[in-house]
């Protein structure tokens, strides 16, 4: 135990620059952020017209868990461990579809289980010991529809609800309706080779913007501002520039973007953006709403999930005006991938000396404060020997005032 008495104790103020570069590589802090991180959060699924009628469902996969929302026989939505009681095989294979003859079946050895959870029947039950059809049904997993999005989470943590999280913008976000959305673009994942620190590092500020994002500053970089994570939850707003724009997709969507009545007056050219701790985000457009998220899949390589959705509105303009965001996205997207790549390369040299973070990064900074908080073995400049970073991480919570 010495050397968890040797280590400095976290104070309160846990402000500085960026996390330390073995923060960014370390196998056992990447443990401890599963756990500590990613199961005890809420996690976002989908939105509930993915799953229109009985016996739809979404599967999630993510840090070495998989669960499934379905929607059963008399409408409600529940969310299950995807893993059968049987031998652990996953029940549902496809990350979406439906389950037809209203029942879900073990693709190993055909234990049923009804869209409520509940097993049904297995093959051969004079085989088996006596089987409570509830006591090994599936095993159920916390579920929250906030407006319409799925919200999961694996483990207890006494984390506020959703809506709690989301309760100091509900009044502004009310003209969006994302209760009535529709599924837009699907529902899409691809594989980055980096840390998924490194994503989030790059998706907290916007002082990159002038010159990595030449679409996102013609839009509105001169006007976009970032606020802090408060509660969990940070916030984006970015009206859109005076004018008519200088690029081709810029100055076409901002042209043929039609007027949104429901959205108040200063949200009809502007773009919104809510961070819900640790890996989600959601994109608030007049045209589309959406979401992105990532989770760590190993050190060095993160799944970036997402999709759009949007109200119905059948006007040609709203039609052209969402392509053309979406055209905007796509290459953001590509190009932050890019600079994520370069960011987390560097932290491996032996030259990486640690974030000069500008005022401007703030994003960033109290992104990492965050972290520390709830991770305060990120305070220590060098890695802990191996083998000891989970108790000394203990050992720093511990000793908090």
């Amino acid at each position: 135990m010495g050397l968890l008495t040797n280590q400095p104790a976290m104070s309160e103020d846990v402000g500085g620059e960026g996390l330390p570069a073995w923060a960014y590589y370390s196998q056992e802090l990447l443990d401890l952020e599963k756990a500590l991180l990613f199961r005890r959060h809420w996690q976002l699924v989908g939105h509930a017209s993915d799953l229109p009628k009985p016996g739809d469902y979404l599967c999630l996969d993510m840090v070495g868990e998989r669960a499934v929302v379905i929607r059963g026989k008399d409408g409600a939505l529940r969310a299950f461990h995807n893993i059968c009681r049987h031998r652990g095989s996953r029940v549902l294979v496809d990350g979406q579809g439906s389950c037809k003859a209203g029942t879900m079946v073990c693709p190993f050895h055909g234990w049923t289980y009804n869209l409520d959870g509940t097993l049904r029947g297995v093959p051969k039950p004079a085989s088996l010991p006596a089987l409570d059809r509830r006591e090994h049904g599936l095993v159920p997993l916390k579920l929250e529809n906030w407006n319409g999005f799925l919200f999961i989470r694996f483990e207890e943590s006494g984390l506020p609800s959703v809506a709690r999280l989301m309760a100091p913008f509900e009044e502004e976000i009310a003209g969006y309706r994302l209760a009535e959305l529709e599924p837009y673009s699907g529902i899409d994942s691809d594989e980055v080779p980096v840390n998924w620190k490194a994503v989030r590092d790059v998706d907290n500020e916007g002082y990159h913007v002038p010159i990595a994002h030449p679409m996102l500053q013609d839009l509105y970089g001169r006007r976009y501002s970032d606020d802090a994570h408060d509660r969990g939850v940070s916030r984006s707003f970015a009206p859109f520039n005076d004018g008519e724009g200088k690029l081709w997709s810029v100055r076409h969507y901002k042209k043929i973007l039609p007027e949104v009545a429901n959205l108040p007056e200063s949200h009809r050219r502007a773009w919104l953006y809510l961070g819900v701790f640790p890996n989600t985000g959601l994109m608030l457009y007049p045209d589309v709403v959406g979401f992105y998220q990532e989770f760590p899949a190993a050190v060095g390589k993160t799944v970036q999930r997402s999709a759009y959705y949007a109200r119905p509105d059948a006007r040609r303009e709203m039609r052209l005006a969402r392509y053309l965001s979406q055209r905007i996205d796509r290459v953001t997207s590509r190009e932050d991938q890019e600079l994520t790549r370069w960011s987390w390369e560097a932290m491996q040299s032996t030259s990486y000396a640690g974030m000069i973070l500008s005022d401007l990064e703030g994003g960033v900074r109290d992104y990492h404060d965050v972290l520390r908080r709830k991770l305060p073995v990120m305070t220590l400049p060098d890695e802990p020997a191996w083998g000891t970073l989970a108790d000394i991480n203990a050992s720093l919570l511990a000793a908090r005032p």
